[in-house]
């Protein structure tokens, strides 16, 4: 027997060393995950202000997260708080389920005892009042007190004990203040508690409107303080990624390199040396040309500059409506350059060719979409569509040869060199920059040539794309103003205003 507990002492001893081993590993990997900057792997820090302990980073990356969320609120005009769900067969799901399935046949089981017992029910209901107190303003003092009288747990103690306790009633006044406290949008799910006759499901019922009810609060206050937001946001993100630099002081090295590549393409564009920069590489413009760089960026081979890094994804999807929307264009000039004085000004035409390629268009950006293909069905819908037209207005059809030619040019579209695709991705990117630079003086820029059938589509993707790179300007224009000073100005002390 001693033997046998020495083994077992040696067996638990190993066993929690390798737990210790275990959760330092994981402590290890979650830091690294929660660290906000996914490019800190692949780069040596440059110049390390001393040793960061994991607790220091820890807090660094709450900061982040913290950051990322308020982030999420103002620029995001349709953030909503929703509810938590986990997928079916996920384990989060298998526990919570046996977890609430053993504490509703808990409780079912004691009040079907004689007499019946109302440990668990006296605690439901106390967490009940104090979520239907939390619904109410301060204001409301009649109903405070309404709530206060009904649901006072040392009464409902007291009635429990002696047997007075009717839980159906007390459930009827909750359900009715919960129809008083929701949202228009619950009073269905609130009329079908009313019709819940057993006590159990019915007290079910109401916890999960409850947490209903608390989402719609958490957005109702946010809508509400979302005006307010804007400029406590900006200092808060300037101060949390000040924070995460000292914590982090190679954290800009991909914005540099954005701001330099930039500022390098302008020079190369306007065929002027390094020495001499021309009157249009001032601040403002090289922020401008910038941002409209983060358009046509290449996500699988480049990092991503890591103040816009929160809204990459927002970038990325404005990138692909970009290119939806100069393929479409570039495939209506085409038509309507083929075709010629036949279909021009034809009420409705435009708009049916419209639908028709951006039907066929809609999923361009998925991993199963063949661009070729797409384009070649679009060809052969459009002759149709075109020859109908033509007939009905009393024009001959299109020949072999034409359609062969239309086809052929819709097709051709597919090469970024397109010569139409190149001018329509042109004209876009000049829309898109003079829409940021018409924001300073509230103008709107006239639309150029060969756009109007998307001219929606754009006009609200320039308002989109303008609104996210100013609060970007806002939030980060003391560090943009830095990296500015050390490339165009390097030794200098004079201040570069961004």
């Amino acid at each position: 027997m001693p033997k046998d507990s020495d083994e077992s002492r040696k067996e638990e001893k190993d066993s929690k060393e390798e737990m210790t081993e275990e959760t330092s590993e994981m402590e290890r990997k979650r830091v690294r995950v929660q660290t906000p900057s996914p490019h800190r792997g692949n780069t040596p820090q440059a110049s390390p202000s001393g040793f960061v302990s994991i607790d220091e980073l820890r807090e660094t990356a709450k900061g982040i997260t913290n950051m990322m969320l308020a982030h999420e609120i103002v620029v995001n005009q349709v953030f909503q708080v929703k509810p938590t769900e986990f997928p079916e067969e996920s384990l989060e799901h298998r526990v919570k389920e046996t977890m609430h399935k053993a504490f509703w046949d808990c409780l079912e089981s004691q009040l079907k005892k004689d007499p019946p017992s109302y440990d668990h029910a006296i605690k439901l209901l106390s967490e009940i009042k104090e979520t239907l107190l939390g619904f109410l303003p301060s204001s409301h003092g009649r109903l405070h007190s309404r709530i206060e009288e009904v649901l006072d747990l040392p009464l409902i103690q007291q009635q429990a004990e002696t047997g007075a306790l009717d839980i159906g009633q007390l459930s009827q006044f909750i359900v009715g203040m919960m129809g008083s406290l929701c949202a228009p949008c619950r009073d269905e799910d609130i009329k079908k508690l009313t019709e819940i006759t057993d006590i159990v499901p019915l007290l079910k019922s109401i916890f999960i409107a409850l947490d209903l009810m608390k989402v719609d609060m958490a957005n109702f206050a946010l809508s509400s303080i979302r005006p307010h937001l804007m400029q406590q946001s900006v200092e808060y993100e300037r101060t949390k990624f000040q924070e995460f630099l000292e914590k982090q002081p190679n954290a800009l090295d991909y914005t540099e390199k954005w701001l330099k590549d930039t500022i390098n393409t302008m020079r190369e564009s306007d065929e002027c040396g390094a020495s001499s920069d021309p009157p249009s590489l001032l601040p403002l413009h090289i922020h401008n040309q910038a941002y409209l760089q983060l358009l046509r960026w290449d996500h699988s081979a480049e990092f991503f500059p890591e103040t816009v890094l929160m809204d990459q994804m927002r970038f990325l999807e404005m990138q692909q409506e970009v290119e939806r929307l100069v393929l479409i264009s570039s495939i209506l000039l085409i038509v309507y350059t083929t075709t010629g004085e036949a279909i021009s000004g034809l009420p409705g035409l435009m708009d049916k060719l419209k639908n028709t390629v951006n039907a066929i268009l809609a999923d361009m950006h998925s991993p199963t979409f063949s661009a070729q293909e797409a384009l070649a069905s679009i060809g052969e819908k459009l002759c149709v569509e075109l020859n109908d037209c033509l007939s009905q207005h009393g024009y001959s059809p299109f020949s072999s040869d034409r359609k062969g030619t239309l086809k052929g040019q819709i097709i051709a579209t597919v090469f970024p060199d397109n010569a139409v695709r190149k001018l329509i991705e042109s004209r876009v990117q000049s829309y898109l920059l003079a829409s940021l630079e018409s924001t300073l003086h509230q103008t709107h820029p006239a639309l150029p040539g060969g756009l109007a059938p998307v001219s929606r589509e754009l006009n609200e993707l320039a308002v989109r794309f303008s609104r996210l790179v100013n609060y970007n300007k806002l939030v980060f224009s003391p560090f943009y103003q830095r990296i500015l000073q050390k490339i165009l100005l390097p030794g200098e002390e004079t201040s570069i205003d961004v």
